[in-house]
């Protein structure tokens, strides 16, 4: 018995897999004890299940669930004892024999069932600490995907350095953005290897200047790479990892070239509510002298007419300044009108207007043109547009007229063609969309933002107000609308109305 228990104690403690391990000691135990079977049962959370054994299988797991239980009553010819602690049982050692044991092959038993009950249970406590760290590792899997999603959802692009100014994070709209470069091709290269549109000089400044600073810093730029022009806001920010120091940078790509545009149509629309109050308070103060200057030249020029009837001879430059005189008058009059536009209260914009039927209107109108019958006019009016509501019929053919007006002088003296064409829009809010296009000399990039502030104007001094398209473009925002311009130098201008729209009534 005691060379058994030593060959046993050694094949345990040899370091061998537990499964090894253990499939020696019932052989052996079985051997010694010339036992039919011997198993180490462990038990489940409703029954004892058979996990190693040594010989046919003949241990029912309800005869080792009852000595569990604590029954005293045992088959004849089965020895079983408890495997683990005091306070914690994992299984049972049994095995079956065809005689009575003596009682030191039934200590035999009892100190094998000892023995490997601290292997067993360290297995368990090793089992559970693996189901453990796999499911927290799962967790952290889950939350590293959820949070991957969070940052490839973001509508904007999103990249992070570290120290070096290599690539450790890059976002799902950074691999279908202008760069189109994919995250496996980017993470790990420096950022000067992917950028290329930036000078790789400034990018550095850029980036020290967040490590050193440790403050936001953002910028605007602008490119045409997507075949328009579009405005970015780039944000850099600072990121600390375990300490106070910046570890990394954050960089943000946001196209806010929607967002500028409207910020500069609210910019435009308080200049155009100033103008209005301008014009309020000063329309009496302008009016009144300027009808006095009129009034005045008027009567000179009866006098004149007077004297030259009577024989004085009258210089011809003073009829001559006479009439600058009137016509000065007569602009400054325009000009006050123009203004005025912005102050009076406008009448109340019941009818739903067919924007067709606004453009035969205003084509009627410039029929008789001399210089609308040189240029060569093509209409697409869509069929069946919707109509706009609470509409001014009038208010929509001044508007028409200036930019048809506007496009005559793109063409100068030359035979040009200009394009008129309506169309049904995306949404309700722009339910119907109007262009005039023309084949002028177009307008330069740096001008276009400013073409609807009042008093601007590219024409030749004298021959514009500069008050016509801020007309225009606050007539069309009282309509729900908005008005844009694409122009290219050399090639033309479109104008673009884009107008609230419901179905007809």
């Amino acid at each position: 018995m005691l060379e058994a228990l030593h060959g046993i104690i050694a094949e345990l403690a040899a370091g061998h897999a537990l499964e090894t391990s253990l499939a020696s000691t019932l052989d052996a135990l079985r051997i010694v004890l010339g036992a039919n079977e011997a198993g180490i049962w462990l038990g489940a959370s409703s029954a004892m299940v058979r996990a190693w054994g040594a010989g046919p299988a003949q241990i029912s797991a309800a005869e080792l669930c009852a000595i569990m239980a604590g029954e005293t009553t045992k088959p004849s010819g089965l020895v079983a004892a408890p495997i683990g602690s005091a306070d914690r049982r994992v299984g049972v050692l049994a095995v079956t024999v065809m005689r009575p044991l003596e009682p030191e092959e039934v200590l035999l038993v009892t100190a094998v069932s000892h023995l490997i009950g601290p292997a067993l249970l360290h297995a368990e406590r090793s089992r559970r600490l693996e189901v453990e760290v796999e499911v927290r590792t799962a967790e952290i899997d889950r939350e590293h995907r959820f949070t991957d999603t969070i940052i490839d959802s973001l509508p904007v692009g999103l990249y992070v350095i570290d120290r070096d100014y290599r690539i450790q994070a890059w976002n799902r709209k950074r691999e279908t953005g202008m760069e189109g470069v994919s995250r496996e091709e980017a993470l790990g290269r420096t950022i000067f290897e992917i950028l290329h549109r930036q000078p790789a000089d400034m990018l550095r400044r850029e980036f020290d200047e967040v490590f050193t600073l440790g403050r936001i810093q953002e910028y605007h730029t602008q490119s045409v790479a997507t075949g328009e022009l579009r405005t970015y806001r780039i944000t850099k920010a600072p990121m600390r990892l375990g300490g106070s120091d910046v570890t990394h940078v954050i960089t943000i790509g946001e196209d806010v070239t929607e967002w500028k545009e409207a910020q500069t149509r609210f910019a435009h629309a308080e200049k155009l509510a100033a103008i209005g109050q301008l014009a309020a308070g000063v329309m009496h103060e302008i009016n009144n002298p300027l009808a006095t200057i009129a009034a005045i030249a008027e009567s000179l020029e009866f006098k004149l007419s007077d004297a030259q009837k009577a024989g004085a001879v009258i210089s011809s430059d003073v009829h001559e300044y006479l009439h600058i005189i009137d016509n000065e008058v007569a602009r400054c009059k325009q000009i006050v009108d123009g203004l005025l536009d912005f102050s009076r209260p406008k009448q109340q914009l019941r009818e739903r207007v067919d924007l067709n039927e606004v453009v035969d209107r205003t084509l009627q109108l410039l029929e008789h043109h001399v210089r609308f019958k040189r240029l060569t006019v093509t209409c697409e009016l869509a069929p069946n547009l919707r109509k706009v509501p609470k509409a001014s019929g009038e208010q929509l053919v001044q508007v028409f007229m200036a930019l048809l007006l506007n496009a005559m002088d793109a063409m100068a003296d030359r035979r040009g063609a200009i394009t008129i064409r309506t169309r049904p829009g995306p949404s309700a809010s722009e339910g119907v969309i109007a262009e005039v296009i023309d084949r002028g000399h177009g307008i330069p990039q740096t001008e276009l933002s400013k073409i609807f502030e009042p008093f601007y104007t590219t024409k030749d001094p004298g021959k514009g107000t500069g008050l016509g398209l801020s007309i225009c473009y606050g007539i069309i925002q009282e309509h729900g609308g908005r008005i844009e311009v694409e122009s290219v130098v050399g090639q033309g201008t479109t104008f673009r109305a884009l107008l609230p729209a419901v179905e007809a009534a």
